[in-house]
């Protein structure tokens, strides 16, 4: 009898025993998924906290921001020739820095960019500038020239939105210069006979590669679509890079306006 109940007793504290081992490895596990999933939050370029989107971006140090002020500001832009939409009075300029045959670059264009203008350029708050970052492609400085000649005649944002609409895999020939201007003549009012001597003469050449030149030297942008979004003067740029959802926008341009 004894050794029956040594053998149960030793069986019970056995089974205990693994009983807390268990226990003891599926908190670790747990402890380990838990931790896993902040660090993926705090790691995210983007997160949702209270419903409110918080946007990764960058503040430019001091040194930049009193080198880069005169060069941001909206007047000395037009003066670098960018085409720009909106009030010349708004308080707050998004510089956009993008290509025509970037794929994040055109989901932006149908999805954020028109909310951003009626909620914000329509109402003379903000000002939305284009910057030439053509490097997702060899064609893609053709189509970046081309578009910079339709500026000549008021009509950018026209040609803006027709080669984002048409837009194709990269280099597959749907930016050549034959459907250049072919997408050029579907714009009413447009001089075609202008536009071509300008296409042909690439006569905005050395413009779209001094943007490219700012947009590499001075912010090392590589890839498309990246944003400065400052004031009217050039002071207090930010910096947001990638396709984000407007929310992200509104976060940061709510926060300038605020502020001034």
């Amino acid at each position: 009898m004894n050794t029956n109940k040594d053998s149960s007793s030793k069986r019970i504290k056995k089974i205990n025993n693994d009983t807390k081992l268990i226990f003891t490895v599926v908190l670790v596990f747990l402890s380990g998924i838990q931790g896993l999933i902040s660090f993926s939050s705090s790691s995210s370029s983007s997160s949702y906290l209270g419903g409110q989107v918080f946007a990764l971006q960058e503040h430019i140090n001091d040194n930049e921001k009193d080198k880069n002020n005169n060069t941001l500001s909206l007047s000395n832009l037009i003066k670098q020739g960018s085409p720009h939409l909106g009030d010349l009075s708004a308080p707050i300029t998004i510089i956009d820095f993008s290509d025509f045959q970037c794929y994040l670059c055109a989901r932006y264009v149908k999805e954020t960019e028109p909310i951003i203008y009626e909620t914000y350029i329509q109402r003379g708050k903000v000002n939305l500038v284009f910057k030439h970052l053509p490097n997702r492609g060899s064609d893609s400085m053709g189509a970046a020239i081309a578009a910079q000649c339709t500026n000549d005649q008021g009509k950018f944002w026209e040609y803006h939105r027709i080669l984002y609409t048409n837009q194709k895999p990269i280099d597959s020939g749907w930016v050549s210069k034959d459907n250049l201007k072919k997408f050029a003549s579907k714009i009413t009012g447009l001089n075609m006979s202008n536009f071509n001597s300008c296409l042909d003469s690439e006569k905005y050449k050395s413009l779209v590669e001094k943007d490219i030149a700012f947009g590499s030297s001075s912010f090392g942008f590589q890839d498309t679509p990246s944003f400065i979004i400052v004031n009217n003067d050039g002071s207090k740029p930010e910096i947001l890079r990638g396709a984000h959802p407007f929310p992200s926008f509104k976060a940061l341009i709510d926060k300038k306006i605020v502020q001034k």
